[in-house]
């Protein structure tokens, strides 16, 4: 009988919400219900994404593109090819491991061997908002082992004894992304050993205290690029539970609220007027729309590359939900402008569309005019539409650095690099970007970029600048 009674006491509760849910719902006109759909999907989706990311990586064991449980590093003693597709625009310079971590029990330790220092390695710690919140790494604390602990937006308490640095997440599941870099194939087993020496341990096993309470089960809804096309809001609606709002996202909770989607709640789209419906939907073809245009315009265009500073922290993007959209579109996870800098281009110097399938292209590097970099920089091919990787039949996937002693320099110490969908010849292969046979997607990066002239520092502003690509006639 209790049962009973709590039952129809949820149920009542539950439509009570509904109605008041609806309610809220019919109190907006169609131009606002448009309004806040296309400011929510442009707020919503880098979370999205990077739930869709988490739950291939670590919820889903049949995704194909599965790695670890949570707290537990997976580490790749491979580098990215065409068959990896969770992440858009991949790296394929440095062998990865992933972490994704739970910390609403507890913080997670992380500890780092040495590295030597003539070898690039960084650890970026990347939150739910996709807010790059700290970096353990070459550039950021040096070779030196250490032991550094990650926290949830709940964790109180002091800094324990041998923790170097405390970075906290503003949600509480997390991912960290490990680079370690890679000289050559002969090299990967040194940076096995490398990886071996990454280690992952809950707070209370580093302190060999008794562990907390284990966090409640969660009970991940399944996604995939059909799923979200149409259960978007209710997928943000899910990851803001686990995202506490900060002040600049008080006004966008609100609005969102408005229209229904609020954290940890079903979204109920079926509630509302097929007018609104229809609004909502145009509203997110806006929000679409202007995230490309951020992308085309944005930033400064540079010999037909885009330079800028798209990625950072909290207080880099500061509300500007638009720029933080646009980051995740043209790359998750990317590193902030003083660890890497990304010159894109689909486009040739005059604005034309790169197309292997239609046309040959060269990139040439004046000599003494390579990218400035502390570290090492690379030209990635992919594909124009989709943004991955291309299946190619040299595999060759870019061209960096570390590839130059085997490539093959003009009398005049010039670099030109051959893009196209054929092989250039024998005589050529060396310097040879294999192109997809359709529209091409350019990503330049530069590792650890030099501050001091010549520079690609300021983003957009720097004294060095990308040559740009030429069609061969």
């Amino acid at each position: 009988m209790k049962t009973t009674s709590k039952l129809n006491l949820l149920a009542v509760a539950l439509v009570s919400a509904l109605a008041f849910t609806s309610a809220r719902a019919a109190d907006i006109t169609p131009a606002e219900t448009k309004a806040i759909a296309e400011e929510g999907f442009i707020y919503g989706l880098p979370i999205v994404m990077n739930y869709a990311v988490m739950y291939e990586y670590s919820v889903d064991k049949n995704s194909g593109q599965y790695k670890a449980p949570f707290n537990q590093i997976n580490n790749e003693a491979r580098v990215f090819t065409y068959k990896d597709t969770s992440v858009i625009t991949p790296n394929s310079d440095t062998p990865y491991s992933i972490l994704w971590t739970d910390l609403r029990a507890e913080p997670i330790v992380l500890s780092v061997p040495a590295v030597e220092k003539s070898r690039y390695y960084s650890v970026m710690l990347c939150d739910g908002n996709t807010y790059n919140y700290g970096y353990i790494g070459s550039r950021a604390t040096g070779g030196e082992a250490g032991d550094y602990m990650m926290a949830g937006p709940d964790w109180k308490g002091e800094t324990p004894p041998g923790i170097k640095k405390v970075f906290r997440s503003s949600t509480q599941f997390s991912a960290v992304a490990y680079r370690t870099q890679l000289f050559n194939p002969e090299d990967m087993p040194n940076v096995v050993k490398i990886q071996a020496g990454y280690k992952v341990r809950p707070l209370s096993k580093y302190l060999n205290q008794p562990a907390p309470p284990v966090a409640p089960a969660v009970n991940f809804p399944k996604i995939n690029k059909e799923l979200v096309k149409t259960g978007f809001f209710d997928y943000l609606a899910f990851a803001l539970q686990f995202a506490p709002a900060e002040p600049q996202e008080k006004e966008i909770r609100e609005k969102l609220a408005r229209l229904g989607v609020e954290a940890g709640k079903k979204f109920a789209f079926k509630d509302l007027s097929p007018e609104q419906q229809a609004q909502v939907v145009a509203g997110v073809k806006e929000g679409e729309a202007k995230i490309k245009q951020y992308l085309e315009s944005g930033q400064k265009n540079i010999n037909g590359w885009k330079v800028g500073s798209l990625f950072g922290d909290s207080a880099f993007y500061n509300g500007d939900w638009l720029k933080r959209a646009a980051a995740a579109q043209a790359g998750i996870y990317g590193n902030d402008a003083a660890e890497a800098m990304y010159p894109m281009t689909k486009t040739l110097a005059n604005g034309e569309p790169l197309d292997g399938s239609k046309h040959n292209y060269t990139l040439t590097f004046a000599a003494g005019q390579f990218p400035p970099v502390n570290a090492f920089w690379s030209v990635t091919m992919y594909d124009g539409k989709t943004q991955l990787l291309i299946k190619n039949p040299i595999n060759r996937y870019l061209i960096n650095s570390p590839m130059l002693p085997n490539m093959k320099k003009s009398p005049d110490g010039s670099l030109t690099l051959y893009i196209q969908k054929d092989s250039p010849g024998a005589d050529k292969e060396s310097n040879w970007l294999p192109a997809p046979n359709d529209t091409i997607y350019l990503v330049m990066r530069l590792y650890w970029p030099k501050t001091e002239p010549p520079s690609i520092l300021p983003a957009g502003e720097g004294s060095w600048k990308p040559p740009s690509v030429e069609l061969v006639k």
